[in-house]
């Protein structure tokens, strides 16, 4: 009985396969972050790496450029001894979200171009993790304010910040990126002091 036929990267010398991947995506990032637009075979002329082996990585430039799109694995942007004024808490997550999306803007730019394309199936820019750290910022309003739909006030909060954000704000607008980045966390405060307020002026059945 023939067994099933296993991907590429599986088969036989996973510790070589998985540098040679890595290092076709860590060229592909530098490639990104220098304004380029890089193609599987940029990608591998930069890490040194044959076109036939890096094809049987990234048989597409749709493949490789989703592979470049940034992993942070963390689950909460907040330091080690947090404050417990749910404002304060925002704000440094907020701050360090921030300065990760400018860090990661090139190819952060280029996983938004890839998720807009007609017939991408699985959108490069997506997973949510932003809401989860915007969400662990306000977990206190839970008990203070357990009326309040922490989760939809996190949507909110991240609907208007990130990298689309950004893009409007310095491409459209004209802000620089620092203002950008100003505008984003003041709007983050404002969401913030509006669901408070709301929550203040309900009945008290409702708060």
């Amino acid at each position: 009985m023939m067994g099933m036929s296993v991907p590429y990267e599986q088969s036989g010398r996973h510790q070589q396969k998985a540098r040679t991947r890595r290092a076709l995506v860590e060229a592909a990032r530098e490639l990104l972050a220098d304004g380029a637009d890089p193609t599987v075979e940029d990608a591998a002329a930069a890490a040194g790496i044959s076109r036939t082996t890096a094809y049987r990585y990234f048989p597409n430039q749709y493949a490789l450029l989703t592979a470049a799109h940034p992993q942070i694995e963390q689950t909460s942007l907040l330091p080690a001894d947090p404050p417990a004024d749910p404002a304060a808490r925002l704000d440094l997550v907020m701050a360090a979200f921030i300065q990760l999306t400018l860090d990661w803007e090139p190819q952060l730019r280029t996983s938004l171009r890839l998720s807009l394309q007609p017939g991408a199936t699985q959108p490069a820019l997506r997973g949510g993790r932003a809401i989860g750290w915007i969400e662990d910022a306000l977990t206190p309003l839970r008990d203070t304010h357990p009326g309040l739909d922490v989760h939809q006030l996190a949507v909110a909060i991240r609907s208007a910040t990130g990298v689309e954000s950004l893009i409007w704000l310095t491409d459209i607008a004209g802000l620089t990126h620092r203002q950008a980045a100003d505008t984003m966390r003041g709007t983050a405060r404002a969401l913030l002091a509006a669901a408070l307020q709301q929550h203040d002026h309900l009945p008290e059945d409702q708060a």
